[in-house]
């Protein structure tokens, strides 16, 4: 039982690009006192938040509240036993896609979405790769008739973006809905209020 009554939510960031995306959700996570973020970021994706962002990677961890070595396949989130609201791989490389896909769990981030998956918790992942490929689309297949919902990260347009911060916004306002997590700036079709 988490007896602070917050929520947690797992981010794992692995190596494709669009880094910004998975700094994006932790940013907007900081609005919600009632969660928690744990953090998990591979190697590739230290590589991309430093070629893709102006952030350094000690300024992305301290966007999170909890923050893991993803080569200690032992810590917390590892098992069952620590509950989660689920887990969001943000971006999710092809290489991090097969190894969800096919159980190859040799670096807690794969582990943990193996653990999400087995203990019936949502896991969504954002694959980021274009064109696909037979093996790419036959990897996210399996994902999703494993339970994962699969995001990729689409523009919209009827939101009519000012910028790539609306486009952002919007990509993780999608994914945060999910999790009945309500984002500021989200617009949804025709939507009401949206409507002027």
């Amino acid at each position: 039982m988490n007896y602070n009554k917050k929520k947690r939510l797992v981010i794992g960031m692995s190596g494709a690009s669009g880094a910004i995306l998975g700094i994006t959700l932790l940013e907007l996570m900081k609005e919600h006192t009632d969660w928690e973020t744990h953090l998990v970021i591979s190697k590739g994706a230290q590589l991309t938040i430093r070629d893709e962002t102006e952030y350094t990677l000690d300024q992305v961890k301290e966007l999170a509240d909890y923050v893991y070595d993803n080569n200690n396949v032992g810590d917390a989130l590892a098992s069952g036993t620590f509950r989660t609201e689920g887990m969001v791989v943000i971006p999710c490389s092809m290489k991090t896609a097969a190894g969800i896909a096919n159980g190859f769990s040799d670096n807690l981030l794969l582990r943990t979405a193996d653990v999400t998956i087995k203990e019936g918790r949502k896991l969504i992942v954002v694959p980021r790769e274009t064109p696909l490929s037979t093996i790419h689309l036959r990897n996210m297949l399996l994902l999703a008739e494993a339970g994962a919902m699969v995001i990729p990260p689409m523009v919209t347009y009827y939101n009519q973006p000012a910028d790539i911060e609306d486009m952002n916004r919007q990509i993780v306002g999608k994914i945060l809905d999910k999790f009945d997590i309500e984002v500021i700036g989200f617009k949804r079709w025709k939507d009401k209020e949206d409507n002027r």
